[in-house]
């Protein structure tokens, strides 16, 4: 009896051990899952990667197919933006650019972490494009990019405006990637909640410095500091 009651001890042991093990398992599962969520390579699948194919398209980057299949064309279209983005070059979209891509954030996809990238990102395009103007100049910049948002000919997201090939010279020397100021972050900051000294503009330019005879065909809307603000 004694022995009898001693395998069946051993056996629920064993079943108890096989159970913890199959949890363990499961958890890693699950956790594994969370931590490479936000991590599309080649090979990968699905609706990121079709947000990533549509935005690089839309700004130049990919002249692809948008079929959510992460492959050679998507992974050279993710290695020329990091390039002119001042990224890590491996054609791996990750935290860091799908941050710049404005689809992913570390913190989650609440409406508060949203629009702490936006000003982030608004901020260094500020600074890149307008330190050293009137602060007034500054804001008018980072509301020409919200404007852009608005205007049906552009982009719909920040991101996607600033990073729109070709639209700003901060992007395409790499000053977008500078640390901004506090005086960038409050003009980005200050845009947000609605003040626009450029007054609907969604185009600007340094006169002493333009070569292009298209921008001085653009309506006229104001001049701040160097930048000369049109529609």
């Amino acid at each position: 009896m004694k022995k009898l009651r001693k395998n069946i001890y051993e056996k629920r042991i064993a079943i108890i051990s096989i159970s913890s093990v199959l949890l363990l398992f499961l958890l890693y599962n699950i956790f594994s899952v969370n931590i490479v969520q936000g991590l599309s390579k080649y090979g990968s699948r699905g609706e990121e990667v079709r947000t990533i194919q549509t935005k690089l398209k839309r700004w130049g980057y990919y002249n692809g197919s948008i079929d959510g299949i992460y492959g050679s064309q998507t992974m050279q279209a993710v290695k020329y933006f990091q390039r002119k983005n001042g990224l890590t070059v491996d054609g791996i979209a990750g935290n860091s650019t799908l941050r710049a891509m404005g689809i992913y954030n570390s913190t989650g996809n609440s409406s508060t972490s949203s629009n702490s990238n936006d000003v982030n990102l608004l901020s260094r395009l500020v600074y890149g494009e307008a330190r050293g103007e009137p602060y007034a100049g500054q804001v008018a910049v980072a509301a020409v990019v919200l404007n852009r948002v608005k205007n049906s000919n552009f982009p719909n997201t920040i991101a996607g405006v600033i990073y729109q090939s070709g639209a700003f010279d901060a992007v395409s020397d790499g000053q977008i990637n500078l640390s901004p100021n506090s005086t960038a972050k409050k003009a980005a900051q200050d845009a947000l909640n609605g003040w626009d000294p450029a007054y609907g503009a969604i185009y600007y330019f340094n006169p002493a410095t333009a070569t292009n005879k298209w921008i001085w065909s653009r309506p006229y809307v104001i001049t701040i500091g160097k930048h000369r603000f049109c529609k």
